[in-house]
């Protein structure tokens, strides 16, 4: 590909689990999840990034692994690199496996080590800032650890405190590079202080997590107060219904790798 040649978009998702139901859970409490209901909302969330212009790979399931459909937290693409992460729950760690192989056809691969523990649902980048945040999931090791590793290739790594969410972006999502979703009750406002805030609203605390892709935001539904919110500043938006993987603690951005070729 030169450079004169328009980037493709790439989704890598992992089929739903049979054993989803025994998911990690930190703050929610367990309840039951509906395998079929969850395929099928899968299903429809490959088909939303198909017709934004991804084009989708999707990996098999594995019963020994009831969280792997949660692939966004094995990883994370950069231009230069793939980051296989070292996830914070024990149960998880072999998930990374089948990710590492599927992306090493598409980039040079680094692989984060103990003592650092990440999950790639704490790492928000916003053009040469990467926003990681300090979870049950992710260490200060792990922020470290990537400091130090991409300060050569000019990405300031900027550590958040996140309380009461699995994940940084549980709390906090990108409308545009100048524009976040943010619940400023599970994250400090002062780590984005160079950008416009646009609150959720008070009843609707997860519905911070959205997915841009282009020109179109896919939110999620139920939230329709947020929803008013959004609207005047990305009016190309798509409702996508998980609410199966909301009982296991998942946002939209949790079901798929995103990265350009």
């Amino acid at each position: 590909m030169t450079s004169n040649e328009p980037k493709s978009l790439i989704g890598l998702l992992r089929a739903v689990s049979p054993e989803i139901a025994r998911c990690e859970l930190t703050f929610l409490d367990r309840e039951p999840i509906d395998h079929a209901r969850a395929q099928s909302q899968q299903e429809a969330y490959r088909a939303a990034l198909e017709q934004c212009g991804v084009r989708t790979i999707m990996l098999d399931a594995d019963a020994g692994f009831p969280d792997a459909c949660f692939v966004e937290d094995t990883a994370f693409v950069l231009d230069e690199l793939a980051v296989i992460a070292n996830p914070g729950a024990e149960s998880r760690r072999g998930e990374t496996v089948a990710v590492a192989h599927a992306l090493d056809r598409f980039r040079e691969r680094v692989f984060l080590g103990a003592p650092a523990t990440l999950d790639g649902g704490d790492v928000l980048r916003i053009g040469r800032r990467l926003y990681v945040g300090r979870s049950s999931r992710t260490n200060a090791a792990a922020i470290e650890a990537l400091s130090q590793l991409l300060a050569p290739l000019r990405y300031e790594v900027i550590g958040v405190p996140v309380a009461d969410s699995l994940h940084l972006k549980t709390a906090c999502t990108a409308i545009d590079e100048e524009t976040l979703l943010v619940n400023p009750r599970w994250i400090p406002l002062d780590s984005f202080r160079d950008y416009r805030v646009i609150e959720v609203a008070d009843d609707e605390p997860w519905a911070a997590n959205i997915l841009r892709i282009g020109q179109t935001l896919l939110a999620q539904t139920g939230f329709p107060k947020t929803l008013e919110r959004i609207l005047p500043h990305c009016p190309q938006v798509r409702l996508v219904d998980i609410s199966e993987f909301r009982k296991a603690e998942a946002g939209l951005t949790c079901l798929s790798i995103l990265f350009e070729i």
